[in-house]
């Protein structure tokens, strides 16, 4: 009997995709494609009922066939940025944030108005959302800078990786995207807490934070209105969360079935924001969790890995970056199951949209690029230091 290779690789590849099988953590990576291929079917199951929504539309699987678009980009994105080394991070890091500062200093001259914010800029039947790519290129970058400033050479990293997020947070605001604000606050503190630095900065960064919170509040008449609906529902007109609440009851523990959803067509935004919904209907309080527990996979091996990571840099960048994927999942999960206020947050991989899909797709690529195995990356003895010939070299 023929005897078959296991893995598509053997050991003794030395070429450059030989190198990479070997050295990329597999379960991080297929937990990620399993959530790609998972937004894709959900998209299908949404597809006919949001086209339906639209009379400008009439393909039934109009979203879906583009979703299927995005998420073949989104791959290629994936696998060609898990190429590169730690340097190749960070110089892609650094062009694409200055690409998306750039793009969205020039959003409220050229930039496509909807929903009363200005966050994307039409590319013909694409529209683009900067913010989705700044989010990760800054985290790399605030850990890059982070990193340098402890170094002791002179570098003000730690004043310029501040100055990094002020300028994308004041470009946020203006659009305004107050969920996204959030979002990268909490994921620069979380940077910013595992790159050691005193705990007093920490305490005055969280006390800013929650100064901006409340400020928003009352500068936002939409945050108002958001905070004051989900305080007094009684008082306040909430039918997206009510039908998206009634979908998620009425899919009980295994669901109606595959497009078989009716509360689903009374969703607003049920392809996108409130995606979760559509699966909790179809397939159930079980698949629910287990959407869930994918997640929990990606953000907990992530940081397993990053933090036996050696190198300062790449460990913080790494974990930043996974719980980047994780809060924002988190997040839009915890406004679907009405548990804070509504954000107007994707999913990711999940949610239906090409700047969504793309940047969650550079997100993990560059988190996987960070945490493979290379001599001297992972602490000795740890596990993740051994394969592909990549024993630790000291010294």
């Amino acid at each position: 009997m023929t005897a078959y290779p296991a893995h598509p690789f053997a050991r003794s590849d030395r070429s450059l995709l030989g190198q990479w099988w070997w050295t990329i953590d597999r379960v991080a990576l297929a937990a990620v494609l399993a959530l790609i291929a998972l937004g894709v079917a959900l998209s299908f199951a949404s597809s006919p009922a949001a086209v339906a929504r639209d009379e400008n539309l009439s393909a039934p699987f109009h979203y879906a066939i583009r979703m299927c678009v995005f998420a073949g980009a989104g791959l290629v994105i994936l696998l060609t940025t898990s190429l590169l080394s730690p340097r190749g991070v960070r110089r892609l890091a650094f062009f694409t944030l200055l690409g998306a500062i750039a793009v969205m200093a020039l959003l409220p001259f050229i930039g496509h108005s909807a929903k009363g914010a200005a966050r994307w800029i039409n590319l013909g039947p694409f529209g683009l959302q900067p913010s989705e790519f700044a989010k990760p290129a800054l985290i790399i970058m605030a850990a890059w800078m982070f990193a340098e400033g402890q170094k002791g050479q002179g570098v003000p990293g730690v004043s310029i990786a501040f100055g990094l997020y002020a300028l994308t947070a004041g470009l946020l605001l203006i659009q305004p995207d107050i969920g996204q604000t959030i979002l990268i606050t909490a994921v620069f503190m979380a940077v910013f807490f595992m790159a050691g630095v005193p705990i007093r900065w920490i305490g005055i960064l969280g006390a800013l934070a929650v100064t901006g919170a409340v400020s928003t509040y009352f500068i936002f008449p939409h945050v108002h209105d958001r905070v004051n609906t989900f305080l007094s529902p009684e008082a306040a007109d909430t039918h997206q969360i009510d039908r998206a609440s009634e979908a998620i009851a009425a899919g009980g523990l295994f669901g109606s079935g595959v497009g078989e959803g009716v509360m689903k067509r009374h969703v607003p935004d049920l392809h996108t924001d409130f995606i979760y919904s559509v699966a909790a209907e179809e397939f159930g309080l079980v698949f629910s969790l287990l959407l869930i527990g994918m997640f929990a996979v990606l953000l907990g091996r992530g940081m397993s890995r990053a933090m036996r990571l050696t190198d300062p840099f790449e460990q913080t960048a790494a974990a930043g970056l996974f719980v980047l994927i994780g809060l924002q999942a988190a997040i839009n999960i915890a406004v679907n199951l009405n548990l804070i206020p509504t954000k107007g947050m994707t999913l990711p991989f999940i949610s239906y949209g090409g700047s969504s899909m793309l940047a969650m797709c550079l997100t993990a690529g560059l988190a996987l690029a960070l945490t493979r195995r290379r001599p001297g990356a992972y602490q000795p003895g740890s596990g993740a230091d051994r394969g592909f010939g990549l024993e630790r070299q000291d010294g």
